[in-house]
């Protein structure tokens, strides 16, 4: 045998351990939905999503008894100025509809699929998310290597789920705990007290938040400080209950303080002073946070409110706006959003937030950043860009 063709049984043999495939999750990809291999996803019947390097995807879906498909207007269309209208997916012969759209910035996307009326996940993505809603599925856009929010070759912290039980809530709960790497059990480190909205479980801040990654990577960047992050769950009523708004603070604050805090200082070696505490979530827990935790400050001196406020922010915050020594007690105060959400309601409330800080001179950071709405590429964004590497800076 010839050089020639050694070395083509060589990298034929070579070939399959060496090419990532379509959604294989053999490797933590940046471009998991990449089709390099002709393959589709295990046990699913089409490849979908498939995305392609000039970021124009494709959806698939095997429905030939279906009606009408459609891609309904969400993450996607609101950083990629898609209009508001939903997209029709076209019925082949095969009974495979499809959908090509793009191209797309860069980015995570959640969204569903709309069948006869009928909301689904993409039934052939192996990449869904699991919350404290109904599961959606996630589109992962690549760029031309690893984001931020990406796995990369770099020292890598832990995630540890702790199970306990509750005394406020009546039963088991859980909290995901980051810790950085080369974390020292002699060390004493801050904590930060992170939280997710209105339909996240403590796991989305780490699937969808990629937060675990985000440390990684400021910390291998030399941009933030190394800390502990905490992701306990802020779900404690229904979120459908008649008077979810007037028991979730107290109720939360409760959680925090009988069990949350003190698991935590108990299992690892932290700050036990506001000054080594932060809290911090988007949406329903940016309003945790803010409701909970500018009421303890003799808990918390840092605070990172995202994508929440509240348009009466004079009055229901009027204690801690009107404290005389506010700015001595609070180190870090952030307030941030995306830019397309600054445009509607959700930014209304952030905007108002602001202004009443500053009517009232409490220091604080207010950032608007990012392409994204109310959803996570903009809480990725507030935490890579602004939040983390400002906090613990004083």
């Amino acid at each position: 045998m010839n050089k020639f063709w050694t070395y083509i049984v060589g990298f034929l043999l070579i070939m399959p351990f060496a090419i990532k495939a379509q959604q294989a999750n053999v490797n933590l990809d940046y471009n998991p939905q990449k089709d390099t291999e002709g393959l589709i996803p295990f046990s699913a019947p089409v490849n979908s999503p498939e995305v392609h390097d000039d970021h124009t995807v494709t959806f698939r879906l095997k429905a030939p008894n279906a009606q009408k498909v459609v891609l309904p207007t969400e993450a996607i269309y609101t950083a990629n100025n898609l209009g508001s209208e939903p997209l029709p997916f076209t019925k082949g012969p095969d009974g495979i509809w499809t959908l090509t759209i793009g191209p797309l910035k860069p980015d995570m996307y959640a969204y569903h699929f709309n069948v006869d009326g009928v909301q689904i996940p993409d039934p052939s993505n192996t990449y869904a998310a699991f919350t404290a809603m109904p599961p959606y599925s996630e589109l992962i856009v690549h760029g031309d290597g690893p984001a931020y929010y990406d796995a990369k070759n770099v020292p890598h912290g832990n995630v540890t789920r702790h199970i306990y039980h509750s005394d406020v809530t009546n039963g088991e709960r859980e909290i995901y705990v980051y810790t950085p790497p080369g974390y020292d059990p002699k060390k004493e480190y801050p904590v930060l007290y992170l939280l997710g909205g209105s339909g996240e479980l403590p796991s989305n801040w780490v699937y969808d938040g990629r937060v675990n990654f985000i440390m990684d990577n400021l910390l291998a960047e030399g941009k933030v400080k190394p800390m502990i992050i905490a992701i306990p769950n802020n779900q404690v009523v229904h979120r459908n209950h008649p008077k979810h708004a007037d028991l979730t603070f107290d109720i939360f604050e409760k959680e925090m303080r009988n069990h949350v805090i003190p698991l935590i200082d108990n299992s690892y070696k932290t700050i036990r002073s506001p000054k080594g505490r932060a809290i911090s979530g988007l949406s329903m827990g940016g309003r945790h946070s803010m409701f909970v935790g500018f009421r303890s400050l003799d808990l918390f001196a840092n605070f990172g409110i995202l994508s929440a406020g509240d348009v009466d922010a004079e009055t229901s915050l009027a204690k801690f706006l009107n404290d005389p020594k506010v700015n001595e007690k609070v180190d870090y105060l952030f307030v941030g959003q995306g830019t397309e959400e600054a445009k509607g309601f959700m930014g209304k409330r952030c905007q108002v937030l602001h202004e009443a800080l500053a009517n009232h001179n409490v220091k604080h950071e207010y950032y608007v950043g990012g392409y994204g709405g109310h959803e996570w590429n903009t809480w990725r964004h507030l935490l890579y860009y602004r939040f983390l590497p400002n906090l613990w800076r004083k």
